[in-house]
């Protein structure tokens, strides 16, 4: 056989199938509807972990690998909260001893967080999460000022009322008008704008960091009298981060007048917390996507395969006259299996499509796109479940006898 007549036989076989497909559409789509959710599962499972791997590293990069992070909490622990919440609070004084005795530490800053309401003449921004902090800040953390400046020392330790406010607090109270030099109100009290920082997005897609303000430690101290959340940043040498958290770890115990038998008052916490419980959520989403997927292709292709057995029953005497005719059995075989390939792949592009406009919706909370080679598994899984679920009922009509396949009734 030539190849113009494989190609020739090979678009009639498709032709056929198409035919048997589009003459029992409910059925068809019946049948495609297990690939079409194995195709959904999987492929939204990609995409959101793909959007939750972006997130995640977008979020680190904040955090920052080299930064250990003091408070009076583990970020995530099993211990008791009201037993956490008794512990002495983290004193701002502590980041002085901590950069003059320790060897693997760059700069230090201690800051206090509390909610502050923020107005600009009739313009208003509630809950917007107010720190005070020293002028260090800028060493210990990934912050950028995009427009201004940051608060000098000078600024710090005499208590300026100056802050730096974040993208959204910008936008809610100025809109297009440059916010710097400008007056607000922080509470009760009237602040000027030196600076504003650069849109830095949600942290792990959970909440904005940018409804946030900063404001000179001192100065935070001396008007909220000391209330709110405290605890420390410690930039370190990163190649010598285990050395340098016991180092940290040893002189708080000093300066908490701890024992060697009583057990740290405090926490140090780093983005290596984050990436372990990050890992067991991927891990979960993974595994549920796979035995859905796993699931719902089996199930799928079992379906196929019983639909395809009673395609050759109800075509027995077409199989017999293209045989009586000099149709061979590799011919026969070909032409029900690429209708159950055939069916296999609309069902997986249906998937796909519908996976595609939801992922769409995801990108509204995590910054992710579909990946191609995605796309690309979820067409060559379509097609694989295809040929295996309708080899055997394809096997079946090609050894059927033409004289049996004619009379049958």
């Amino acid at each position: 056989m030539t190849n113009a007549n494989m190609f020739q036989l090979f678009f009639e076989n498709i032709k056929i199938a198409i035919n048997a497909i589009l003459s029992s559409k409910m059925r068809s789509f019946l049948t495609a509807l297990g690939i079409i959710i194995g195709v959904l599962a999987v492929t939204l499972m990609g995409t959101l972990i793909s959007g939750l791997d972006r997130s995640f590293e977008n979020s680190m990069s904040f955090l920052g690998k080299d930064v250990l992070y003091v408070s009076k909490f583990e970020w995530f622990g099993n211990q008791d909260f009201w037993e956490l919440r008794n512990r002495p609070d983290i004193k701002a004084e502590y980041t002085e001893t901590l950069k003059e005795q320790g060897k693997y530490i760059i700069a230090a800053s201690a800051e206090r967080y509390r909610g502050t309401n923020f107005s600009f003449r009739d313009n208003s921004i509630s809950d917007v999460q107010t720190m005070g902090t020293t002028p260090e800040y800028m060493q210990t953390s990934n912050t950028v000022i995009e427009n201004g400046r940051f608060f000098t020392d000078g600024e710090n330790r005499s208590g300026s009322r100056v802050t730096v406010i974040g993208f959204d607090v910008a936008e809610a109270l100025f809109g297009e008008d440059d916010p710097v030099g400008q007056y607000v109100k922080v509470g009760s009290y009237k602040f000027r704008v030196v600076g504003v920082i650069k849109k830095q997005g949600k942290f792990l897609g959970l909440f904005s960091m940018d409804n946030q303000a900063i404001i000179p430690l001192e100065t935070f101290q001396r008007l909220f009298s000391k209330r709110g959340f405290s605890r420390l940043s410690v930039k370190v040498d990163e190649s010598n981060l285990e050395e340098a958290k016991y180092e940290v770890q040893s002189i708080l115990r000093r300066l908490r007048g701890l024992r060697p038998e009583e057990p740290d008052n405090f926490a140090i916490n780093q983005q290596e917390a984050f990436e372990t419980q990050y890992n067991t959520i991927k891990l979960a989403i993974g595994g549920t996507g796979i035995f859905i997927t796993v699931l719902s292709l089996v199930v799928g292709g079992i379906g196929i395969m019983n639909i395809m057995f009673v395609s050759v029953k109800e075509r027995t005497r077409e199989i017999g006259i293209r045989k009586a005719i000099g149709a061979k059995r590799n011919v026969i075989l070909s032409q029900f299996l690429i209708e159950a390939v055939l069916i296999c792949l609309i069902g997986g592009l249906v998937g796909l499509g519908f996976a595609f406009i939801l992922s769409f919706a995801i990108n509204q909370f995590l910054p992710s796109t579909m990946p191609v080679s995605l796309a690309i598994f979820a067409v060559i899984l379509s097609l694989a479940v295809g040929v295996i679920s309708g080899l055997v009922p394809s096997y079946r009509a090609a050894k059927l006898d033409p004289i049996e396949a004619l009379s049958y009734d």
